[in-house]
């Protein structure tokens, strides 16, 4: 069969070397608390954000209204904010912690990505503030491969091949052998 991953024999004196294009890495962790209403409890939410990440985070506003949840439209009702590099690796790190590197099968899309969520922003190791209360939150992970910045960059924008995009499976690897992760095939 033809294609990057076919068996190819080597020609004498070549080395077997591992492609560094193909290693998987986290281009971004977005975390998210939506707390369905503004006021006290979202500005709450941001500080126990800004604790963890370092960073100011961002509101999200309502699309519309919807009576039964309470909201108006435009009324900001989530806060948010992404981290890269080491901070998002130890952030995730944390997080997996908590949930026991353990991830239903589901977590994980078909464009390789994954998320998570916990129930108390406390087991991450925040220390437990009155004032400010018990948050749960939203972990998602984005991964991608060197060469994905071809999609992203200003001039000749272009695809990314379907050989080279991060499938479900290879994702699932990826957490099995970093951190040692388990999948499960029931919803906790």
């Amino acid at each position: 069969s033809s294609g990057i991953n076919a068996e190819w024999p080597l020609r004498p004196g070549a080395s077997e070397k591992k492609n560094p294009m193909r290693d998987i890495s986290i281009k971004k962790l977005c975390l998210n608390i939506c707390v369905g209403e503004s006021g006290d409890r979202l500005t709450r939410a941001a500080k126990v954000l800004e604790q963890l990440s370092g960073q100011e985070p961002c509101f999200s506003k309502a699309r519309f209204t919807v009576r039964s949840f309470g909201i108006r439209r435009n009324e900001k009702i989530s806060c948010w904010c992404t981290v890269r590099g080491a901070k998002a690796e130890e952030i995730l790190e944390r997080g997996l912690k908590v949930k026991e590197y353990e991830l239903w099968k589901g977590c994980f899309s078909d464009e390789g990505n994954f998320g998570f969520g916990i129930d108390e922003h406390i087991d991450l190791g925040i220390k437990y503030d009155p004032n400010i209360g018990i948050y749960g939150m939203d972990f998602f992970v984005v991964l991608g491969r060197p060469g994905y910045r071809v999609r992203y960059r200003r001039r000749a924008k272009t695809r990314v091949g379907t050989k080279h995009k991060v499938t479900r499976e290879e994702a699932q690897k990826w957490f099995q052998s970093k951190f040692d992760g388990i999948l499960t095939n029931k919803k906790h």
